[in-house]
């Protein structure tokens, strides 16, 4: 089991912001909004397909990560996006848009590490990398207490689900992970085609109808 999830962590951080690779610039893409300094301490209500889940989001465990998240949030940025990822007894991953517009806009906004001052429990809200300070938009919920895995990697929680963790639990779950480890949406294809994508070739997967700062 352990071998399964540190193989599981090194795909997780394989997986996140892998965009595509740049052709032909067309056009500069528009620039992404300056982080808003986010409250102390706030909470953010996700309404999915499966019922609503409420995340307490503290700016002291990562302040860098938590201001750009809140930013995020005001901005609608979470309104529509998919689980595209779920690997049982692990993690459940979102924070691709829907719109490839929206997320070229954000694609390089790569945010510098905050310190791991938290452990990766059961119910923590996380972002998800491409290795040393490359967070972005992409996130995942922890399933299970994967301190002993992600901790020594550098993943630092920033909030946890404090109402509706049994809706993380009941999200679709039947795509599994992503390529090469499982048969599940690809992010490069989800962040170029945006929910075309998903709907035309992964249908049933639950996903954020809006997500509110209280």
């Amino acid at each position: 089991m352990h071998g399964t999830l540190v193989a599981a962590a090194a795909c997780l951080a394989l997986g996140a912001c892998s965009s595509a690779p740049n052709e032909a610039k067309k056009e500069e893409p528009p620039k992404a909004a300056i982080p808003e300094k986010a409250p102390d301490v706030f909470k953010v209500d996700f309404d999915t397909s499966k019922g609503s889940m409420v995340v307490e989001v503290h700016r002291d465990w990562a302040p860098i990560g938590v201001d750009h998240f809140y930013t995020l949030v005001k901005l609608g940025f979470y309104d529509g996006d998919r689980f595209f990822r779920y690997v049982r007894g692990f993690i459940v991953q979102f924070g691709i848009n829907g719109d490839p517009k929206v997320n070229q806009t954000w694609a390089n906004t790569s945010l510098r590490d905050d310190p791991v001052t938290h452990h990766n429990v059961r119910g923590t809200i996380v972002y998800a990398t491409a290795g040393p300070d490359t967070r972005t938009t992409q996130l995942f919920i922890n399933l299970a207490n994967n301190s002993s895995v992600l901790d020594p990697q550098g993943f630092e929680p920033f909030g946890l689900v404090v109402t509706g963790m049994d809706v993380v639990d009941h999200l679709y779950s039947g795509y599994g992970d992503m390529p090469p480890r499982g048969e599940g949406p690809d992010s490069r294809l989800i962040e170029t085609q945006g929910n075309d994508y998903l709907l035309n070739h992964f249908p049933r997967l639950d996903y954020i109808k809006k997500a509110t700062v209280e």
